[in-house]
């Protein structure tokens, strides 16, 4: 069993401004635990984490891959999640190139196509539509309408950005609609899996894996 990343550097006062891991953070962590053996089959040369906040599974991953052999890339709309990823990042020993842009902005068109591996744990929670794109705390989880807003957002570029072998993990809960974004996704020719689920109170979290399709 792999260690949860040291996040001691972080305190109370940081989670004022920073999504502080919880539940889905564990399940991301536990399902990148069963994946190792795709991981270590995948051999990423570059990996993403688009919206990192703490860096706790960028760090997680990072331990999995190994220093030398891939580039860490984080992106986070947040400066202060950006700067606590870098903390991270240093606190356990490993290099992450931390970049403060609105989902993958600031990566395209230079990394189109050169992904191998990407993840992203989106704000996901139902709220009203004018919450939706801070640049504080509550970029971590405000969702809008049906929770998607961002996701739906994001969702075209993972074809832009996904080398062909590349796997794209996401999180997202049953108020998300997970079947109907594992139908957009095929539509643009992607397969996909359902690599871990847990109930967190009234929450039914899953953590979806994306690859494209073989035919």
């Amino acid at each position: 069993m792999l260690p949860t990343p040291d996040l001691s550097h972080l305190k109370k006062k940081d989670y004022e401004y920073i999504y502080e891991p919880a539940e889905d953070t564990f399940l991301f962590l536990d399902a990148f635990e069963d994946e190792v053996p795709f991981l270590k089959e995948l051999q990423p040369t570059i990996s993403l984490e688009v919206g990192s906040g703490s860096g706790c599974v960028t760090a997680f991953v990072g331990k999995i891959l190994g220093e030398s052999s891939c580039l860490k890339y984080c992106t986070d709309i947040n400066p202060k999640a950006a700067r606590a990823t870098l903390g991270t990042a240093k606190q356990n020993q490993l290099t992450v190139d931390v970049i403060e842009t609105h989902l993958t902005d600031a990566l395209l068109p230079r990394l189109q196509g050169q992904i191998d591996l990407m993840y992203f744990n989106p704000p996901y929670v139902l709220t009203p539509s004018e919450e939706v794109g801070s640049h504080s705390v509550e970029a971590s989880w405000a969702g809008g309408i049906d929770g998607r807003e961002v996701i739906d957002e994001f969702l075209p570029y993972v074809k832009r950005l996904l080398s062909p072998k590349g796997a794209f993990y996401m999180v997202v809960v049953n108020e998300n609609k997970p079947d109907d974004i594992r139908e957009i996704m095929k539509q643009d020719g992607f397969e996909s899996s359902i690599v871990k689920t847990r109930l967190a109170g009234r929450e039914k979290l899953f953590i979806l894996k994306f690859v494209r399709s073989s035919t």
